[in-house]
């Protein structure tokens, strides 16, 4: 990824793929297929300031997998790579 920083307390994340068929083995085609809501933490923010006036570092790190909402975040390309941002609180939890 070339040198995209986010800024605050946000977080970008790399959608991991979904499923491709059912439990009964049924494909299930590109347009029926729901996005997941796992990801992989990219690159975080250095983290929000709070009512002091310090940065407070975020809990999630790159590298995490994580849980988010189904409407989290916005999409964007980077080099060519679909890409989410979207601020820490979107996030519902670390996996693992």
């Amino acid at each position: 990824m070339t040198s995209f920083r986010p800024l605050h307390d946000r977080v970008v994340v790399r959608r991991l793929t979904g499923e491709e068929k059912t439990a009964g083995g049924i494909i299930i085609p590109d347009t029926a297929k729901e996005k997941p809501m796992e990801g992989e933490v990219v690159s975080v923010g250095p983290g929000a300031r709070n009512e002091q006036g310090q940065i407070v570092a975020l809990d999630v790190k790159a590298g995490d997998r994580v849980l988010f909402g189904k409407w989290s975040g916005t999409e964007v390309k980077i080099d060519g790579e679909e890409l989410l941002i979207m601020k820490e609180s979107d996030i519902l939890g670390v996996i693992g």
